[in-house]
């Protein structure tokens, strides 16, 4: 637990936050304090609500001055601890909601952090333009978390993370000064590129207040389409064939499960099989073109090469919008149906796209050895190597006695997947959650280096102060 914060700096605080700026109210903190799963809550003397890039700056610099640590907080979508206050200021970016700027020629769109993923598609779309990442939490998550904590979502495999799609970021350091970086170029060699510091820092480095984000053409054709294989090598397979297919037209390539679709079936309204027969994997598809008819025409010759070479079992093409949305709405829900089945470990781990088969044969071997009748959920953006492993206790089987197991359940996950130089935190961060275990992983000297930046951008450490070594 951090250090009380001194009644006399709360009041100051709420002096430059002004009416309608903080709350200590229970009812508005309660939502904040707790995670989606469920796992960490907190607590707070403040809710800081700035409405400005310049209280953000007041707020940094009195907590600075008094060496009152601050956790910042976005839309509250993470998933790791990172932005669960446990007695910090919690500084939420909620009101900084503004599009400062978007301009069509230059494709780029500027944003103030508390805008949501879903209000930046809107935004793009007002001038025919395109804001390409996606996610599930798209409602909530907002444009500070997404760049603090580098996210990646669905369409990574053709348009990268969050980091390839920031062009600049206005930020308040730790000691209150702002840094305005919001330009829009696309070459600027003139030093170190202070954004990629920020970006990925899960607060540690300051809070962001604005980004200047890349704008994409609409694409003139789309098709979603899926698949069932028999094993995660098949999928590979496929998404080696796609690509080649396509010419490098493929969106989006998700793997799931049968027991992850069978619980989103079983536990989330609304959804439907996605094909006649049951399969034990299936792969989601989404192609994109510039050219009209092409999406579609390169997704049926894939499907129909696959199914004469008996790579793939069967497939269906959504026909139509209502479709594609149900046939996304089957992997969106992977988590969500996992909710209501009880205790879990939950891993959102990265391999080499080649080696991805082989850590879930070799997890799910070793998972079954280290605790007998578990349920393992594999699924995600295959595309670009990122696996959701998750370990749900067995059925008809208490939680406690499976949470007690998830430390060492865990150890033996991630040690798997440095072995194929992977990395235990593909999109959600550290956090508090795995901050300490990463020691573990990564080398003495990266770990030196990584401690003499942030000491020298927050030598009292106010910033997160939980997270990261």
């Amino acid at each position: 637990m951090t250090k009380p914060v001194p009644a006399d700096v709360v009041s100051r605080l709420k002096a430059v936050l002004g009416e309608g700026g903080w709350s200590q109210d229970p009812d508005r903190l309660a939502p904040k304090l707790k995670e989606w799963r469920g796992r960490w809550s907190g607590q707070t003397p403040l809710l800081a609500l700035p409405r400005s890039t310049a209280q953000v700056s007041a707020v940094v610099g009195i907590c600075a001055a008094e060496g009152v640590a601050i956790t910042p907080q976005g839309g509250n979508t993470g998933l790791v601890a990172g932005q669960i206050p446990q007695g910090e200021v919690l500084l939420s970016t909620e009101k900084l909601t503004a599009v400062r700027d978007i301009d069509a020629f230059d494709d780029v769109m500027v944003l103030e952090a508390g805008v949501t993923l879903a209000a930046a598609h809107e935004a793009a779309l007002s001038v025919g333009r395109r804001f390409p990442l996606s996610l599930a939490s798209e409602g909530s998550c907002t444009i500070g978390g997404l760049a603090s904590t580098n996210a990646g979502g669905t369409a990574v495999l053709r348009y990268g993370t969050m980091r390839d799609q920031i062009l600049g970021i206005e930020a308040v350091l730790p000691n209150g000064a702002v840094w305005n970086g919001l330009k829009r170029l696309r070459k600027d060699n003139t030093g170190y590129d202070l954004k990629h510091l920020l970006i990925g820092a899960e607060g540690t480095l300051g809070v962001i207040t604005a980004a200047s984000l890349k704008l994409y053409p609409l694409l003139a054709s789309r098709c979603v389409a899926i698949a069932a294989v028999a094993t995660p090598h098949d999928a590979i397979a496929l998404l080696a064939k796609a690509k080649d297919e396509t010419g490098g037209a493929v969106e989006a390539f998700e793997l799931m499960s049968r027991l992850g679709v069978a619980f989103a079936l079983k536990n989330i309204p609304g959804l439907r099989e996605p094909l006649e027969a049951v399969h034990p994997w299936y792969v989601l598809i989404e192609t994109a073109s510039g050219e009209p008819g092409a999406a579609e025409a390169a997704m049926e010759r894939l499907l129909s090469g696959a199914l004469e070479s008996g790579l793939i079992q069967d497939a269906a093409i959504a026909q139509t919008e209502s479709q594609a949305h149900a046939f996304w709405a089957v992997r969106e829900n992977q988590s969500g149906g996992q909710k209501p089945e009880g205790a879990a470990w939950k891993h959102d781990v990265s391999v080499p796209v080649s080696k991805v088969a082989a850590f879930i044969d070799q997890a799910t071997a070793a998972m079954e050895r280290f605790s007998p009748g578990v349920r393992v959920v594999a699924f995600g953006h295959v595309g670009d190597g990122n696996v959701h492993y998750d370990v749900l206790r067995a059925d008809g089987a208490s939680d406690d006695p499976h949470d007690a197991l998830r430390d060492e359940g865990a150890r033996i996950v991630h040690d798997i997947v440095a072995a194929m130089d992977g990395s235990i935190s593909a999109e959600h961060g550290l956090g508090a959650m795995k901050s300490v275990e990463a020691l573990r992983y990564k080398s003495p000297v990266e770990v030196a280096a990584l401690r003499a930046v942030r000491a020298a951008l927050d030598p009292q450490r106010i910033m997160n102060p939980r997270v990261l070594f």
